[in-house]
């Protein structure tokens, strides 16, 4: 009887603990389009990438989706229109014989497959004043861990600004090179080995590649004149961290300063506030940060990102291991074997290096 009794208690508990599933009809978020890029004074090609992302409270949410088969096309404000090619899903660049001039403006049009159409309000080219030099010097970072120290190189570009006109500037760095250095004489074979598992087996080839970098995350700096109207002055630009392997001998690194018009310094602005952000509960929550472009057919829409068109000063600077802070190096990471190995390393010298 006590374990009939206990059969039916169970079997009416059963009925109790079925839960029937819940179906969630979350509204669809809006889908923003975002244009990236910008033309500067320097030959093309110029690429612009054009996306749609869904979201769900922030512009920082969601899918990513290419936005392809669009119209897309550079007008200057002589009437001049270049037409970009679409070289991959999303991604339209200007033919490579086109460059922007200074005292012009430029305006992006995009007209979409489904009929939508948009354009930039006109960006003024401004000269942008010459940098004079560009310094490095060895950095250490402050991080949570005291045993998780960050180092790296800090790059600090020299200019003078001129004093008879407001200045607003944003700098970039442009792709890097360093030496990748393998030691191929450590090589051992497979744990796997049939006959001489982890035994020695050092290679002929090879210790030294060059291997091309541009860095997915993109630093940039942005700055205006108003505490340096028509003076000499440095601007710390960007900051290349030591990951173990890019300071193990030498270091080639493009830092790209433009002449942006005040409208773009104030988006940039906005952006680096939002970058910023700590993620504490006292932070502002991220906002939609509108650009300068608009659908034609409903300025209320929202669009994301900004058409930048500037003049352009480039230099490039090599940083030799022997000229940093030893103490601030980090532990470098060895290669037991052939440098080739590294993804995108190759052992020709590239034509324009020039360390001395």
């Amino acid at each position: 009887m006590p374990m009939l009794r206990r059969l039916v208690f169970l079997l009416l508990l059963l009925p109790l603990a079925c839960i029937d599933p819940y179906n969630v009809n979350a509204p669809d978020g809006e889908r923003y389009l975002t244009v990236e890029g910008y033309i500067t004074t320097d030959p093309g090609p110029h690429s612009i990438k054009l996306t749609r992302t869904d979201t769900y409270g922030s512009a920082f949410e969601g899918l990513i989706r290419p936005v392809v088969q669009a119209t897309v096309a550079v007008r200057d404000s002589e009437g001049l229109v270049s037409f970009l090619t679409e070289t991959s899903q999303g991604v339209y660049e200007t033919p490579a014989n086109f460059r922007a001039k200074v005292g012009m403006s430029y305006t992006l049009q995009i007209d979409l497959s489904n009929g939508q159409s948009y354009s930039s309000l006109p960006e003024l080219v401004k000269a942008v004043p010459k940098m004079d030099s560009v310094s490095y010097r060895s950095v250490s970072v402050a991080t949570d861990s005291r045993l998780l120290d960050r180092s790296g190189v800090q790059l600090t570009a020299h200019f003078k600004d001129p004093g008879d006109e407001s200045n607003f500037y944003y700098w970039r760095t442009g792709p890097a090179t360093f030496v990748v250095v393998a030691n191929p004489e450590l090589f051992t074979l497979s744990p796997n080995h049939p006959t001489n598992p982890r035994g020695a087996a050092p290679k002929d080839c090879c210790a030294i590649c060059y291997y091309q970098e541009q860095r997915r995350v993109q630093n940039f700096a942005i700055g205006t004149d108003v505490d340096f109207n028509g003076l000499s002055t440095r601007k710390q630009v960007t900051f290349i961290e030591d990951d173990g392997l890019r300071f193990k001998d030498t270091y080639r690194a493009e830092v790209q300063q433009m002449a942006i018009s005040d409208n773009a310094y104030r988006f940039l602005k906005l952006i680096e506030q939002q970058l910023s952000i700590t993620g504490s509960v006292f932070d502002q929550p991220p906002a939609n940060i509108r650009g300068n472009m608009i659908n034609l057919a409903d300025p209320d829409e929202v669009v994301l990102g900004y058409f930048i068109a500037a003049d352009i000063d480039t230099k490039q600077i090599y940083i030799k291991r022997t000229n940093l802070d030893q103490k601030l190096l980090q532990t470098p990471s060895i290669i037991p074997d052939d440098c080739r190995i590294f993804p995108g390393a190759d052992t020709a010298i590239p034509s324009d290096w020039n360390p001395n």
